[in-house]
């Protein structure tokens, strides 16, 4: 099946988690909020949820909201005070995603994790079945890594896998990571100018793999590597992934049209798939 083929068969996925990293929600020249990509951003999910999709956010943007609440210049090293910050800012960010999509007449709501909550089996099962339970009630569920208690041994590491992981646990169609890049690239566009853009990809396989080597951005953790370990782990567990770039929030209904935008990565379902096997690797 062609891209062109795939990227049409993305107008009929069901269930839908978008993953919104700090670079695309934040002002790179303050670290402040971005309320208009924000309020794009709600109209764009709710819009998704008025066609009769079912919608998952994983949202960053914790700490970096909490360390502009308290006037912290530059990222925290140590862990408690990126807890603290992180304490502040998932308050801060639920307040006015709440705002948002109550204009909007959409329900959202808050949903935490660690890996605990997904390496024990009965947590697991109770997690699926809150998922399920809030899509049923139509609702948005705003995911994000429990940053306030989470210590590096039950941390996911970056919201690239938590947003895969979230993607596997509910059993979801499709993920759509929203980055400050446009999609794969051969190298590092950034410091190589030869790089070519990769609009599709049939397999992760060890040689996409290697190619992960990406950048850091300022108010981000995750570089091109975890995106393309995200990208394995969705599409073992049956989901299509896009990565695309979120300086413009319209690339949400453009990708879910079947527009070209991004790289799209096809799902691979594997029969032995087992969502721990995952979570036992060590974080990136």
């Amino acid at each position: 099946m062609d891209n062109q083929t795939l990227r049409e068969r993305l107008k009929d996925k069901k269930r839908i988690v978008v993953k919104v990293g700090s670079s695309s929600l934040t002002h790179a020249e303050t670290g402040s909020i971005d309320l208009i990509k924000m309020e794009k951003l709600v109209r764009e999910l709710t819009d998704l949820h008025n066609r009769g999709k079912e919608v998952i956010l994983v949202s960053s943007g914790a700490i970096a909201v909490g360390r502009k609440t308290i006037g912290m210049k530059d990222r925290p090293s140590q862990l408690s005070v990126k807890q603290a910050c992180a304490s502040i800012g998932q308050a801060r960010l639920m307040m006015m995603y709440q705002k948002f999509f109550m204009e909007y007449n959409q329900i959202a709501s808050q949903v935490l994790m660690t890996k605990n909550t997904l390496v024990n089996g009965e947590n697991r099962i109770n997690a699926r079945n809150t998922f399920d339970t809030l899509l049923h009630m139509g609702a948005i569920p705003i995911v994000n890594e429990n940053d306030t208690i989470s210590t590096y041994e039950i941390q996911f590491g970056d919201n690239d896998t938590l947003s895969a992981v979230v993607a596997a646990l509910v059993q979801a169609d499709l993920l759509i990571l929203l980055s400050d890049i446009d999609g794969l690239f051969t190298d590092d566009p950034n410091k190589n100018p030869d790089a070519k853009f990769i609009d599709y990809v049939d397999h992760v396989d060890q040689h996409f793999e290697k190619m992960g080597k990406g950048s850091v951005s300022d108010v981000g953790t995750g570089g091109m590597s975890t995106k393309l370990k995200a990208a394995k782990l969705a599409t073992s567990a049956g989901a299509d992934m896009v990565i695309a770039n979120g300086a413009d929030m319209g690339v949400i209904h453009r990708i879910m049209d079947g527009e070209p935008v991004g790289t799209l990565f096809k799902e691979n379902r594997t029969e032995d798939f087992y969502l721990i096997d995952y979570l036992d690797e060590p974080s990136v």
